[in-house]
């Protein structure tokens, strides 16, 4: 007989008991002809139940969410309470014009010698090109932005026909992509940019629309089922701003793993050493931007898809407050965990695209009331003198949970310095219940995911999909309804947690990954794997940012013993986009000097 558990309501929690608990995942690693047979027998009606009942019981699934009583009532999508309002921000209007927002947030930004820069007088050790950059170089005639499509369109063409294949992007049109920066060129020749993005090269992750292209998740036949018929709504925001879409980036197949492994179209390489994974979902849009081809790149995190490969591949990755930005027109708008974001090689690059594309959907509005959208002032003293007051919360044995101690040393020895420079302070806190809430988003986005392919998979298409998004199906299907609704009384219950914290302090801290960038296993090129221990790696502190909806930014920080990058993730409270921006530009500041020239690097804005 299972043993009845009886949790105490969570305001009574003791947190002085609380004893962290290690993550260990029970889950074979597969790959190649086994995984193969593996999926075979987990998708046959009883030998399948049992093993998948089998996996369940040996990761405590089935005690937590099905023996344990559960007090909290279901709160089946993120709820706030009210929030302070932010210090050192500039509002800003939602419905307002998006090259307004634009002009608002460039407006925030610090002095830049761009002169200095393009002349070469600032000499770092590697940096990348800023969005400043290339206005700049538009602006001052030394450069078109045709001429730098032409640039970068054979790039693109090499890496679509390397074998094994490896692409960037699924779907891209060279003729489509002229076609966009002769209308950017012909504007700047006119004197009259749309915006400071204009002429700004951007790569679409393949579960958001962006016409002419189909939409297929990173699967192969999505398109069949699902046509494009406009832009997505952060998209058309963009286009209005007179960004220039390169097309739509490789991704792993539907969103549903942590590396970046696509054997429907290859698998992209990381830019830092092509011999290991990117990270994912959003394996593309983050190699297209730290190989220096794109100043930026959309894409979705549903379980850390925009921050793991932002970390992977030493770029930054925004994930936003759930509804601040509107997902129509992505494959996955109709989930409670997942939003659409951007990642960019620097922190005031994603600033210049967030104030683009925010904006609430009318629903959200209603039923989460977010607070008005603001900027962080970076520009003046006064911005920069919130940083003294701010209390950095730090939950050590979690933290320093990771495959190698070059990571919680490198991100430690950042927020010392992050301390030492502008007087914040760091905070220890305590985090009950991080399995459960492992459990509870596994659950939430198993169950969202499932309802959205379900129709297709009954008319066929399963078989049609990965391997490793087959084995994720199994185990979703084994999700019953009691399981649901005990996963968002879960989620009520970390979100009280959560809130209780953010009481004490203003942001969390912690890796953004447990382990750098994992080799990709030749045998896994073909037919995928399954690796859940370096999926808990990758996923460890990325889940209450999507169970609950609160936005987390990744930040680079420097690299391991490999040369492999590491980012440090801050989580912030509910709508606290702009502070989050302006602590994640301090701590980039000051690991400008570390910065090193990917393997895989392309200059396509000044050649010479």
């Amino acid at each position: 007989m299972a043993k009845r558990h009886v949790m105490v309501p969570a305001e009574e929690v003791d947190l002085s008991t609380v004893k962290y608990d290690s993550e260990a995942i029970q889950a074979p690693h597969l790959t190649g002809f086994v995984f193969k047979l593996f999926v075979r027998i987990i998708e046959a009606p009883v030998i399948g139940s049992l093993i998948v009942s089998h996996l369940k019981k040996q990761n405590r699934f089935v005690q937590m969410m099905r023996n344990t009583v559960i007090p909290e009532s279901p709160m089946f999508k993120p709820e706030f309470p009210p929030q302070e309002p932010e210090t050192g921000v500039v509002a800003v209007d939602e419905d307002g014009n998006p090259e307004d927002r634009v002009e608002s947030a460039l407006k925030c930004l610090p002095h830049y010698d761009l002169a200095g820069r393009w002349n070469g007088d600032q000499a770092p050790p590697f940096q990348y090109w800023k969005i400043r950059d290339y206005a700049y170089a538009y602006r001052s005639g030394l450069v078109t932005p045709s001429i730098v499509a032409e640039r970068i369109i054979p790039i693109i063409e090499e890496f679509s026909n390397k074998k094994p294949l490896a692409p960037l992007l699924i779907s891209f049109d060279a003729e489509e992509v002229r076609k966009q920066a002769a209308a950017s060129t012909e504007r700047f020749e006119e004197g009259k940019p749309l915006s400071i993005l204009d002429g700004i090269f951007m790569a679409i992750k393949d579960d958001i629309d962006c016409l002419p292209h189909p939409s297929k998740g990173g699967s192969t036949w999505l398109h069949e089922v699902r046509s494009v018929k406009k832009d997505a709504v952060s998209v058309s925001k963009l286009r209005s701003c007179g960004v220039i879409f390169l097309g739509k980036a490789n991704m792993h197949e539907f969103g549903m793993g942590t590396t970046g492994n696509n054997p429907n179209y290859g698998t992209t390489r990381n830019p830092h050493a092509p011999e290991r994974y990117t990270g994912g979902s959003s394996s593309g849009p983050a190699a297209i931007v730290a190989s220096g081809l794109c100043s930026a790149a959309l894409g979705t995190d549903g379980g850390g898809s925009i921050r793991i490969p932002s970390s992977l591949c030493g770029v930054v990755g925004f994930k936003t407050t759930f509804g601040r930005t509107n997902m129509q027109g992505s494959t996955c708008d109709c989930g409670t965990v997942e939003i659409l974001g951007p990642i960019a090689s620097s922190v005031e690059d994603v600033m210049l695209v967030y104030a683009a594309i925010l904006g609430s959907s009318p629903a959200d509005r209603i039923s989460l009331k977010p607070s008005v959208p603001c900027l962080p002032i970076l520009s003046s003293y006064d911005g920069l003198n919130a940083l003294g007051s701010l209390r950095l919360g730090k939950y050590t044995a979690w933290f320093n949970d990771v495959n190698s101690t070059d990571i919680s040393d490198k991100c430690e020895d950042v927020l010392d310095l992050l301390c030492k420079t502008h007087g914040c302070e760091t905070v220890e806190i305590v985090i009950p219940e991080l399995q459960e809430m492992r459990n509870a988003h596994l659950v939430s986005i198993g169950a969202e995911m499932l309802c959205s392919v379900n129709p297709d998979c009954d008319d066929g298409k399963g078989v049609r999909m990965a391997y490793d998004t087959r084995t994720s199906l199994a185990l979703f299907r084994s999700f019953t309804a009691s399981d649901y609704v005990a996963a968002q009384c879960l989620r009520r219950r970390i979100m009280y947690h959560h809130m209780e914290i953010f009481k004490k302090v203003d942001v969390i801290v912690t890796p953004t990954t447990g382990m750098t960038a994992p080799i990709i296993p030749p045998s896994a090129i073909q037919f995928g794997e399954t690796d859940m221990q370096v999926t808990g790696y990758l996923m460890r502190f990325i889940l209450a940012a999507n169970l609950l909806g609160l936005p987390a930014i990744s930040v680079p920080v420097g690299y391991d013993k490999q040369g492999l990058p590491i980012g440090l993730q801050l989580i912030g409270r509910p709508w606290g986009e702009a502070s989050l921006l302006r602590v994640a530009s301090a701590i980039e500041e000051l690991c400008l000097k570390s910065k090193k020239r990917p393997v895989s690097f392309y200059d396509v804005l000044k050649t010479n």
